[in-house]
């Protein structure tokens, strides 16, 4: 039976990824994958949002919407953040959930999917397509 702190902890991390999806939807992130990390013992977060961005204005573009997103809808702003003077990876660390905001080849160099292998990992699409919103991805 799951305890009462860690069904809330859950609620406000699934809470707390879809206001982070919406700002990365909104300056047009690119190959949205949310890695559920909640079955792996000792994880850092519940969950990792990733998304690629084209240049380094939209990297930026996308982390300020991220936090823009978050901060008005719950007043919360991430408790640390690397990346914003590179504009390679940026890193917004919310504790329970972190989002990776990647110029394209980064991403494909770095392969978070891939070291977190034992993740539940969903793949969001992008608004315009007419298949489901969510997808699995099986491994």
């Amino acid at each position: 039976m799951r305890s009462k702190k860690k069904e809330k902890v859950n609620l406000n991390s699934k809470k707390l990824s879809e206001l982070i999806i919406e700002g990365m939807k909104e300056k047009k992130g690119e190959n949205i994958m949310i890695l559920n990390l909640t079955a792996i013992k000792n994880s850092i977060a519940d969950f990792f949002i990733i998304c690629s961005g084209t240049n380094e204005n939209q990297l930026d573009a996308i982390a300020g919407a991220i936090e823009k997103k978050v901060h008005e809808s719950i007043e919360e702003y991430p408790w640390h953040v690397e990346g914003k003077e590179n504009k390679e990876w940026i890193l917004l660390d919310y504790v329970n959930v972190v989002a990776h905001v990647f110029k394209k080849d980064r991403r494909s160099f770095y392969e978070l999917e891939d070291l977190w292998g034992d993740a539940e990992i969903t793949e969001v699409e992008s608004e315009s397509a007419t298949t489901p919103k969510k997808k699995k991805i099986k491994k």
